[in-house]
């Protein structure tokens, strides 16, 4: 990436991409109903607190509005769904201001009478000229520096999968 897109907002040496797995003892399509439902985030994900979904049946191009807290920080993103293939993936692109900002996304793989889940996030906020402003943006709304951003949704993640892993396997 050329360093004059972004300047000193938005260091090369920062990580663009990053996902995270678990096994869940359950069956993909629980696992697949589960994550493929953005109104379930509020019970798994550390930061976002509400989720409204604007188009129904959730599918491909369906649009939702996540909204988020971190500490005295709030904040909401739109989202498109770009994956909706039911047992094998799910994923949505995150915009701010109308402006990309990233790819969030679960792949499903069976393992035995359980499934490996994978959460993935992709920042997009280099792709184009105003992807300074995108992360000065996300600065002063979640009070994260982008180049903190990967860390954090890291530890997210973590966070978020070992809930899915829980409720999944202790429901009745």
């Amino acid at each position: 990436m050329d360093p004059t897109v972004c300047g000193m907002i938005c260091p090369v040496e920062r990580e663009w991409v990053i996902e995270e797995s678990v096994l869940i003892e359950a069956p993909v399509a629980d696992v697949y109903a589960a994550v493929a439902d953005p109104r379930r985030a509020v019970e798994w994900s550390p930061e976002v607190f509400r989720v409204w979904v604007r188009d129904e049946p959730i599918e491909v191009d369906s649009r939702f509005v996540g909204f988020n807290r971190r500490g005295p920080f709030l904040w909401f993103t739109n989202c498109d769904v770009t994956a909706a293939v039911p047992d094998t993936a799910f994923a949505f692109r995150v915009y701010s201001f109308g402006m990309e900002v990233a790819l969030w996304g679960y792949r499903l793989e069976p393992v035995g009478d359980g499934t490996r889940l994978t959460e993935y996030w992709q920042d997009l906020r280099r792709d184009y000229r105003a992807a300074w402003f995108v992360t000065l943006l996300g600065r002063i709304f979640t009070g994260v520096k982008g180049e903190d951003r990967s860390a954090l949704n890291r530890e997210g993640m973590r966070t978020t999968l070992n809930r899915i892993k829980t409720a999944l396997e202790t429901r009745v």
